[in-house]
């Protein structure tokens, strides 16, 4: 008998999942819209929860244990002045898993996961702003 089963292990390593939930996560704050399978989309939002309540509380220490976890400075950064504020008001549930059909290649299951809330300009706007830097380099 297994007392509260705890999470899914997904067959990987502690290490693995834990490097890729880091990713993952800083995608979806990036982003704030991410396509994925359905158990790690499920299992994201346990964690992308976590994440933005450490983000509504906004001190010191939180922002240390949000880096620790996400890696990337700029999630971080965005997690704190963006979307920290934006949920202030709400009391959890900041992210919604949407199925979207079965992958070609092996039948998995797909699923969307999305910030509730979310600016739809921010999907893909660090990519086009880079592809615009790009451009204005080679231009000059």
């Amino acid at each position: 008998m297994r007392h509260g089963n705890g999470y899914r292990k997904l067959n990987r390593t502690h290490e693995h999942r834990k490097a890729m939930f880091a990713n993952m996560a800083s995608s979806l704050i990036e982003h704030e819209q991410i396509k994925t399978t359905l158990p790690k989309a499920k299992e994201m939002r346990r964690i992308i929860d976590k994440l933005i309540t450490l983000g509504k509380r906004g001190d010191l220490h939180a922002r240390r244990l949000a880096a620790s976890q996400l890696k990337t400075d700029a999630a971080v950064a965005k997690l704190f002045d963006v979307l920290g504020p934006r949920y202030k008001e709400r009391n959890g549930g900041y992210a919604r898993v949407l199925k979207a059909g079965f992958r070609y290649g092996d039948a998995a299951p797909m699923a969307i996961i999305e910030l509730v809330d979310r600016d739809p300009d921010a999907k893909g706007a660090g990519d086009k702003a880079r592809v615009a830097a790009e451009e204005a380099l080679e231009e000059a």
